[in-house]
């Protein structure tokens, strides 16, 4: 399935995230806050608030002086204001990166790279880049690999998986998740999770270094075994299937998928924000001035949405997720609070609380920065008709008629 976003966009998008200008523990509260109008219950929530991103974004050492002026300016930066008096956050904008949504085991309760660590990924990625938007040679051989290998999908130059690891105030960031180890937390004791759920946990908090295996023809694999479920296509994700986008590109918390198609669009209304999201062209509408929720049982894609303004900030709180697209185990209690705020003209800053007291014994989040996109969103064109799914399922069904022909003759009188 390819992308319709076209080339300069691409393209341009990456001169964006090339620009170098480009937490720890949360509390075990956050304001729920049912009153948005009452004086004293705003000052109430700003204060919280206020403790909820202290806490987010503390605890990684000493700032650079670089780092401490970047935190200053965009502490000082003031958004400018539409025409209904809001703070102004329309525009195409992307979160592609190298920066890891669950930080690996090895770099411990850091979360910042170092200079040379932030120039070695940075230059990988750009040779990588670089030797895989070569030609393709017409007359290479197909991979050799045994049958459970990843043999490779697209060439290089169809992906934009980021070329910039991730600056949060100027700081290059190893996670997107800012818990103490950077990793989704395990859940509390007697929490009831999925199987399916719990290997997904399982894989978030074993994450290692990673990235794409470029050969010398630019096809691109992700290396290692490939052991995903090809028993029917319910088994498969949702965005193989054109459902909704791939991983979490839309719903909350938004994360880079770590492929392409990383961004997004916001219009804003005067009781709506739309933020249509490129990844199967999902949009999420966010009701504003509205703090009800429907009733448990209706469960929309990507969940409720209900929005306010404080300040120059945007606060989104979502509820109602389907189970399919539930975080980690939790889905039916859990609540997501987005928050973003222009912090410079190119920059929208991004931050995300999670909360569900039936997983998890007190909530935690993340924060990362949306670029501005150098071009414009065209509609992703996925649709039920690509092959790729029914040549996966149709391979493993050759596979089972090969086994079971082998095993009849390798049994008595077979």
């Amino acid at each position: 399935m390819r992308s319709l976003t076209d080339t300069a966009s691409r393209r341009g998008s990456r001169a964006a995230r090339r620009d170098p200008s480009d937490a720890a523990r949360v509390p075990t509260k956050v304001a729920s806050a049912r009153r948005p109008f009452a004086s004293a219950n705003a000052t109430k929530r700003a204060v919280v608030a206020g403790l909820v991103l202290i806490n987010l974004c503390a605890g990684f050492g000493p700032a650079t002086r670089a780092q401490a002026a970047k935190s200053s300016a965009v502490a000082a930066y003031k958004a400018p204001r539409n025409g209904w008096g809001q703070p102004d956050l329309q525009g195409a904008w992307s979160n592609s990166t190298l920066t890891y949504i669950s930080r690996p085991k090895t770099y411990g309760e850091r979360n910042a790279y170092t200079p040379a660590e932030v120039k070695e990924i940075e230059g990988h990625a750009a040779a990588q880049a670089e030797l895989g938007d070569k030609p393709t040679n017409p007359n290479a051989p197909a991979p050799k690999a045994d049958a459970n290998a990843d043999v490779g999908g697209y060439n290089r130059g169809w992906l934009d998986p980021g070329l910039q690891i991730m600056r949060v105030r100027g700081q290059p960031r190893i996670s997107v998740i800012t818990t103490g180890d950077g990793r989704p937390p395990l859940p509390k004791a007697g929490a009831q999770i999925s199987e399916k759920a719990a290997k997904e946990l399982r894989k978030a908090r074993e994450t290692t270094p990673h990235g794409y295996i470029v050969s010398e023809e630019g096809i691109v694999s992700a290396g290692g075994a490939v052991n995903d479920p090809t028993d029917n296509p319910e088994d498969r994700a949702l965005g193989e299937r054109c459902l909704t986008s791939f991983g979490r590109n839309a719903p909350p918390p938004m994360f880079p998928n770590g492929s392409y198609n990383n961004n997004y669009q916001i219009v804003q209304g005067r009781d709506v924000v739309a933020i249509d999201v490129e990844m199967v062209h999902d949009v999420r509408i966010v009701r504003l001035n509205d703090r009800t929720h429907p009733p448990a049982n209706i469960r929309p894609w990507h969940g409720d949405s209900v929005g306010w303004y404080e300040g120059d900030t945007l606060v989104v709180e979502t509820t109602n997720l389907p189970e399919i697209q539930g975080l980690y185990g939790a889905w039916k209690n859990l609540k997501v609070t987005e928050r973003f705020r222009r912090i410079g003209k190119d920059r929208l800053g991004y931050q995300f609380i999670v909360e569900d007291p039936t997983v998890w014994d007190k909530p935690w989040g993340g924060e990362y920065e949306f670029s501005a996109l150098n071009g414009r969103l065209y509609e992703y064109a996925c649709h039920e008709g690509n092959y790729a799914l029914p040549g996966m399922l149709a391979g493993t069904r050759a596979q089972d008629a090969e086994k079971a022909a082998a095993a009849k003759k390798a049994s008595p009188g077979g």
